[in-house]
C-alpha cells in the first residue's frame, strides 16, 4: 500500500487511529494540531450552541436581523489575539479573498515566497526566493522607488518545511512609504507565541497597516475564518460585498469557541508535552527539520513513509510544490496523541 493512494472506506475514530478496511493505523498527519475536532469537552460546548442557535445561519451579515453572537465573537477574538478589531467569515479562504480584493488597488503588490493560494490575486506569483533574501530585496526595492504605496503579502510561516518568518524587516522601510502587510496566519494562530499567533511579534509602525487573515479550521477546530486588524481596516472590510453578502459560520461553533479558553489552554499544553517528548527521543536529529514548539517534523529520509506504513503508522507524505515535485514526508503531532502513541512512533522509527 502506498501513502500516495486514496484510502477507501477510511474512518477516523475518536483517537489518533484511522481504520482502513478493517486495519487500524496510527495517524500523524493533518492540521488539527490541538485535537479540537475530537475534544469531547469542546463537542459538548458545540452541542450547547446547537441547542441554542440551531445547525447553521443562512442569512447574510447584511440582514436587518442579526444574532448577537457574531459581534460578541469578533470582539472576543480581537482581544484574544491582540488586535483592535476582528471580522469572522465562513472560511479562511473567504477571509483572505475579501482582504486581498479590498487592498488589490492600494499599491504595488509583492508576494513573499511560498505564499498560500488563498492570498494570490491572479495566479501563482512564482516567487522562489528564501524569505530572508526576499525581505531584504523588498526593503531595497521600496526604499529606492518613487512609488509610495505598497501591499506585501505573506504567510506567517512555512508549515511544510517548517520555518517561522520574522517581519522585523518592515522597520527598515522608509517611514514616508505607506505599506499594507497582509499575513496569512492559518498555521500559526493558536500555536505560535504560546498560542497568541503571529500578530504580537509584528512591529507596530504608523506607516504600516498590518492585516492578519487565518483559517480557524486548523488549530482552532472551527469551520470559519478570521481577519484581525485596526478598527478602521475592519470597518472598511465589513463594507465589502464579499462580507456583506456572505452567510456567516455556524453560531454554535462560535458559542463553543468563546467558552473554550480553558480547553484550548489544556490542549496547547498537551501538544507541547508531545512535541517535547518526541524531540527528546529522536535519535538522528540531522535527519529532521523542525521549529521549536511547532508540531511538524520534516524527515529528510526519502523512504520513511514506507517504513512507518509497514508498522501501521500513517504520516503526511505528498509531492511539493506540485505533483511532480519531491515528496515531503512530515510527522504532525496533535494534542490527541497519547504518550503511548509517541513511544510507538519512536519505536517504529528505529526499526
Amino acid at each position: 500500500m502506498s501513502t500516495q493512494q486514496n484510502f477507501n472506506h477510511l474512518n477516523q475514530k475518536l483517537s489518533a487511529a484511522i481504520a482502513v478496511d478493517g486495519n487500524e493505523y496510527l495517524y500523524f498527519g493533518g492540521t488539527a494540531y490541538l485535537g479540537i475536532p475530537q475534544n469531547k469537552d469542546f463537542i459538548d460546548l458545540y452541542i450547547q450552541g446547537i441547542d441554542r442557535y440551531g445547525l447553521n445561519n443562512g442569512t447574510s451579515r447584511g440582514n436587518n436581523v442579526q444574532l448577537g453572537i457574531y459581534d460578541e465573537a469578533e470582539a472576543y477574538i480581537a482581544q484574544k489575539y491582540s488586535a483592535e478589531a476582528g471580522l469572522i467569515s465562513s472560511s479562511g479562504y473567504l477571509a483572505a479573498k475579501l482582504v486581498v480584493q479590498h487592498y488589490a488597488t492600494f499599491g504595488h503588490l509583492r508576494y513573499a515566497p511560498n505564499s498560500h493560494p488563498a492570498i494570490w490575486l491572479n495566479g501563482d506569483p512564482e516567487n522562489r526566493l528564501e524569505f530572508e533574501g526576499w525581505s531584504q530585496k523588498i526593503v531595497n526595492e521600496i526604499n529606492s522607488s518613487e512609488a509610495e504605496r505598497w501591499v506585501l503579502l505573506s504567510n506567517s510561516m512555512n508549515n511544510l518545511y517548517p520555518e517561522v518568518y520574522d517581519f522585523g524587516f518592515i522597520k527598515e522601510i522608509n517611514s514616508n512609504k505607506k505599506i499594507v502587510l497582509i499575513i496569512d496566519d492559518s498555521h500559526g494562530i493558536g500555536i505560535l507565541n504560546e498560542g497568541a499567533g503571529a500578530l504580537p511579534n509584528v512591529p507596530k509602525l504608523k506607516h504600516v497597516e498590518v492585516v492578519v487573515v487565518a483559517s480557524m479550521a486548523k488549530a482552532l477546530g472551527l469551520d470559519a475564518g478570521v481577519v484581525l486588524g485596526s478598527k478602521q481596516a475592519i470597518q472598511q472590510l465589513k463594507q465589502s460585498d464579499e462580507f456583506y453578502g456572505a452567510s456567516p459560520p455556524a453560531a454554535a461553533g462560535l458559542h463553543a469557541f468563546i467558552k473554550a479558553e480553558e480547553i484550548y489552554l489544556k490542549a496547547y499544553q498537551k501538544l507541547q508535552q508531545n512535541v517535547k517528548k518526541f524531540t527528546e527521543l529522536l535519535d538522528d536529529e540531522a535527519a529532521w527539520h523542525y521549529v521549536r514548539g511547532f508540531p511538524v517534523f520534516l524527515c529528510k529520509r526519502h523512504d520513511i513513509e514506507q517504513q512507518l506504513l509497514r508498522e501501521k503508522i500513517l504520516i503526511s507524505s505528498f509531492p511539493y510544490p506540485d505533483r511532480n515535485g519531491e515528496i515531503l514526508n512530515r510527522i504532525v503531532l496533535s494534542s490527541w496523541h497519547s504518550e503511548a502513541d509517541i513511544l510507538k512512533l519512536i519505536s517504529a522509527l528505529k526499526v
